[in-house]
């Protein structure tokens, strides 16, 4: 039987069971599609990355024996909609059968609904093969309960697959090394050269001009460094084990001017174009570890694979259980735009400069960098979500929006009312002083509330609490916060408030 197979830029699996052997009567089907390019505005490297690492993988078929029809973005069979593109293929090969990976993306996945209800074929949906659990395995791990805590789903993953534990018990001792986690650097510790693979983008980069696809950002030297293939993918696995894994729980939170990356592993935009899976990752991580216990202290293990296990499937799952009407939630209200500085990086806030042209530079910014940084500002200048969501999902490589949104509208902007966070993750310059060198060289003093040369992020932090009272009032998160502004002077919260109200006014100005 004539049958046709969906491969989509996320789904770059070579393990999966699909390419066991090959079939001269299954055709293999990838697509670059203005479809994808255009539906939010994206940094260029995103784009190179997607359709590298897509046409090294379809490479990588055909040399395997698979048929595989590729499309890219100026082919002239290229229709620029997936589902136009399936129906030429399915007339043009005389298809009996049409078979695709479930997306990871509520927008695919509606958009592959409509196409094979009206089909006339016969069609099956299959496994990404990825994931340590399935879509809705967290809807019904969490099934009755009031409350989604991550921290109740991690540890059940740590059990159901017996990592990081002993006896049934967790591993030293201890569930969670987030305490351990938290460490300012400041240089004491040597950072390894970071692992470049200079993939040739060039004709990549040529297609993608030639198309005149509209991206930001920025891109040099047409060499992509990320990893695009699943050998590359490996090798930076093992560099991380060997030079980073060493250090990265204790600075996993700490920001450096001087460093983009620190000792994060730079492996998430393989994983979630599915070059490597999160088990590769956990499982060679923890060989490692076994190898090196004496050196390597637990804290380090159990806060890298807190992220792959816990963070990431939690993510996945709570995205599945909430979405389409995630996508839409603001519970706080907010409704203010998105500062120019976001898309130039033209700002005199220091922290804000740093992060934001490092992912103007390299579409990459570390999960506190997003969080306490870009994430913390356009919460506390109560900006719309919906235009925090393009942002985060267009500039960074490895964002797709199962991950994206539930991190951003979640996590980063309280959006959900609380759905995945339990408090909102806001901070005064305080938090930020305290864990990068940021404040040390900024145009602003982290210790002053309303001057001229004060901290925006003082003055907007106070400010917020007071405008959100009535939706975090009760948060007992929040409850020493609370007191502590009621405490205030009501003439210094005035004041407060007024320079609070300024900086939303005039972003571009600070």
């Amino acid at each position: 039987m004539k049958t046709l197979r969906l491969i989509l830029g996320d789904q770059l699996n070579i393990k999966h069971s699909w390419f066991k052997k090959s079939d001269d009567s299954i055709v293999y089907c990838l697509f670059e599609m203005r479809q994808e390019t255009d539906y939010v505005k994206h940094h260029v490297q995103k784009v190179i990355g997607f359709f590298a690492a897509m046409r090294q993988f379809a490479e990588v078929l055909k040399s395997n024996g698979h048929h595989v029809v590729y499309y890219k973005i100026n082919d002239s069979n290229n229709k620029q909609n997936l589902l136009d593109n399936l129906n030429q293929l399915i007339q043009d090969f005389n298809i009996e059968h049409f078979e695709f990976i479930l997306p990871d993306e509520y927008r695919l996945d509606k958009q592959l609904h409509t196409f094979t209800d009206q089909l006339h074929i016969s069609y099956t949906s299959n496994s990404a093969e990825h994931f340590y659990t399935n879509r809705n395995d967290l809807a019904d791990f969490f099934e009755g309960k009031k409350q989604y805590l991550m921290e109740n789903f991690y540890r059940d993953m740590r059990k159901k697959h017996d990592i990081l534990m002993i006896a049934g018990q967790p591993e030293g001792g201890k569930w969670n090394y987030d305490k351990s986690n938290r460490n300012k650097w400041k240089g004491e510790v040597k950072i390894p050269s970071y692992k470049w693979f200079n993939n040739n983008v060039k004709e990549v980069v040529s297609d993608i001009k030639k198309a005149k696809i509209i991206t930001f950002g920025k891109f040099k030297n047409d060499t992509f460094n990320y990893p695009i293939t699943r050998a590359q993918a490996i090798d930076q696995l093992k560099y991380f084990c060997e030079e980073l894994l060493i250090h990265f729980g204790t600075y996993q939170d700490a920001m450096h001017t001087d460093e983009e990356y620190l000792f994060h592993s730079r492996l998430s935009f393989a994983m979630n174009l599915k070059l490597i899976s999160p088990k590769d990752i956990v499982i060679s991580v923890m060989n490692y570890y076994r190898k090196h216990i004496e050196d390597i202290n637990i804290s380090q293990v159990e806060g890298f694979i807190r992220q792959i296990i816990g963070w990431r499937e939690y993510m996945r799952g709570m995205y599945w259980a909430f979405m389409p009407n995630y996508k839409n939630l603001n519970e706080l209200d907010n409704t203010n735009k998105l500062p120019d500085f976001f898309w130039t990086g033209d700002t005199k806030m220091n922290c804000l400069k740093h992060a934001i042209n490092n992912s103007l530079d390299n579409g990459y910014a570390h999960h506190i960098q997003r969080l306490m940084i870009t994430g913390n500002y356009a919460l506390l200048t109560q900006t719309n979500p919906g235009e925090v969501d393009d942002w985060y999902l267009g500039i960074y490589v490895d964002a797709i929006e199962w991950v994206q949104l539930t991190n951003t509208r979640g996590m980063s902007q309280f959006a959900d009312g609380g759905k995945i966070a339990t408090k909102p993750y806001v901070s005064s310059g305080s938090y930020i002083n305290k864990m990068s060198n940021y404040c040390s060289s900024c145009h602003y003093n982290h210790k002053n509330k309303v001057e001229e040369n004060a901290c925006p992020f003082n003055s907007l932090y106070w400010n917020f609490l007071d405008d959100k009272r009535e939706q975090l009032g009760n948060n007992f998160r929040m409850k020493m916060m609370y007191s502590l502004l009621d405490k205030m002077d009501k003439q210094d919260l005035q004041k407060i408030k007024e320079k609070a109200k300024h900086i939303i006014l005039n972003q571009d100005d600070y």
